[in-house]
């Protein structure tokens, strides 16, 4: 392959990343090397990994993975009683009472599919899971791109389309772009607090089928980045609509452990479902994701997650697991996230007191950081419900317009590379979750030691104030 011309021209076709992720790699490198900044050191919240952003991880679930990658400290009597038992049944779990082995099945390890449906049936009230509808993947995204390589077909006006939310996770354009499917754009109501609107679904829905043929919808609930938690009236709306348009629900439901707004409570697509009656609950075709790159575990370099499938054609599912199954270590990392210490064990009193620190610390830096963007002038934020994000509008003045125009870049992108040459935080610009109008966002990831937060908070404001000032 001597040129770019002969590159399959799906992957061409990809749009271009944004990469400040990678420019915020190369100031830390300069830093390092005793290049002088103004600024310590460069923080990325740009996207939602609390570890990276400074948080601890959950001592259980490395004490056990520990013991499981070293099976001598089995016999360490400092690590709780618990962990040791636990760890000692991951491992009977595994071919050879080895992490290194293969998963014995293509979906999975057969007790972790029985777990995780377990897990399915106690959230959603005794509606219950199968664990042959349980498919272990390499994190949430890898297990949506297998299933939207299965929708992918056609060209021009018959090329697959699927309804996505705008904004949407900032890494689901860029897929819809390598599985060679069309991206048929709904606006999600920011004045709503980002919500879904059924009146806008019908409108994308008609306007996508002028292009393409859509045939799934995307649902991100709680929403990333926005934090927007469905009711079930909502996604009462949301199924009827897929269902009359013969439309597959693919729904992101990653962030279901972390809802903190007040009166607000995840409730599941499939519960739902389950609940509407044998028209809709026995035909209607839904696809549920997870994993454990979720706010309270955050252990996302694992990539674990798996893909629940209501209603899909068994002979259709045996394609979901022609690829090779997820790594065994992530597949009981997520085992233990989705059922960790139990009253009687003796890691359950620092288990709980972990986890209630974090949320404590998300539900207050929510809080904190929304109430401080809105006093800023020239921006503004709606309150997050839930996950790891706030996803607050930017005022950007025309010269910083203009200047983008000259240099050929999103102004959003332009906005958030200065930000982090001038004061080193590393934010998400607006334009990777979808974003196409002059409504400019920014996205960053608020689940920080609160310290953290308000430095970053501080630099921000410094940046804008300094930004606005160049108007005077």
């Amino acid at each position: 392959m001597s040129t770019v011309q002969e590159v399959n021209p799906r992957v061409r076709g990809i749009r271009a990343p944004v990469n400040l992720q990678g420019l915020a790699a190369c100031i830390s490198e300069q830093i390092a090397q005793g290049v002088k900044k103004p600024f310590k050191s460069v923080i990325d919240v740009s996207s939602g990994d609390p570890h990276k952003a400074g948080m601890p991880p959950i001592s259980f679930i490395r004490q056990v993975m520990a013991v499981c990658l070293y099976p001598e400290l089995l016999k360490e009597k400092s690590l709780p009683l618990d962990v040791r038992q636990r760890a000692q049944k991951l491992l009977d779990m595994c071919s050879g009472g080895s992490v290194g082995s293969y998963s014995t099945t293509s979906k999975g390890l057969p007790e972790v599919q029985k777990s995780i449906s377990e897990f399915i049936t106690r959230r959603d009230g005794g509606v219950f899971s199968h664990p042959e509808d349980i498919i272990l993947t390499i994190g949430s995204q890898k297990g949506l791109s297998v299933f939207l390589n299965l929708l992918t077909s056609g060209e021009g006006k018959t090329q697959t389309g699927v309804l996505t939310p705008m904004p949407c996770p900032h890494t689901l354009p860029m897929l819809l772009d390598m599985t060679g499917l069309a991206l048929v754009p709904y606006r999600l109501f920011e004045e709503q607090g980002w919500a879904v609107n059924l009146d806008e679904l019908h409108r994308a829905l008609e306007a996508g089928r002028v292009h393409c043929e859509p045939k799934a919808i995307y649902i991100s609930n709680p929403g990333n980045p926005t934090g927007y938690v469905q009711d079930r009236e909502t996604i009462e709306k949301v199924i009827r609509f897929a269902a009359t348009n013969c439309l597959i629900i693919l729904a992101e439901e990653v962030h279901q452990g972390s809802v903190y707004g007040q009166d607000k409570e995840f409730i599941s697509y499939k519960k739902v479902l389950s609940e509407m009656g044998k028209t809709y609950a026995e035909t209607m075709e839904l696809v549920s994701f997870h994993s454990i790159s979720t706010a309270y575990i955050g252990e996302c370099g694992l990539r674990g997650g798996y893909m629940e499938v209501v209603n899909i054609d068994p002979a259709v599912k045996k394609y979901l697991t022609v690829t090779s199954s997820a790594p065994v270590l992530p597949q009981l990392a997520l085992e233990l996230s989705l059922n960790p210490p139990r009253p009687e064990d003796s890691s359950y009193n620092s288990y709980t007191q972990e986890i209630h620190h974090i949320e404590d610390t998300l539900s207050q830096n929510a809080k904190r950081a929304c109430e401080f963007l809105n006093r800023v002038e020239g921006m503004s934020c709606q309150p997050s419900m839930a996950g790891p994000f706030l996803y607050p509008r930017v005022h950007l003045p025309p010269h910083m317009v203009e200047e983008a125009k000259r240099l050929g870049v999103k102004a959003d992108v332009l906005y958030c590379q200065r930000l982090l040459e001038e004061e080193g935080i590393c934010v998400g610009a607006g334009c990777e979750n979808g974003q196409e109008d002059k409504n400019y966002h920014i996205r960053l990831c608020i689940m920080t030691p609160p310290s953290t937060l308000e430095e970053i908070l501080a630099r921000l404001c410094s940046f804008h104030h300094h930004l606005l000032e160049k108007l005077v």
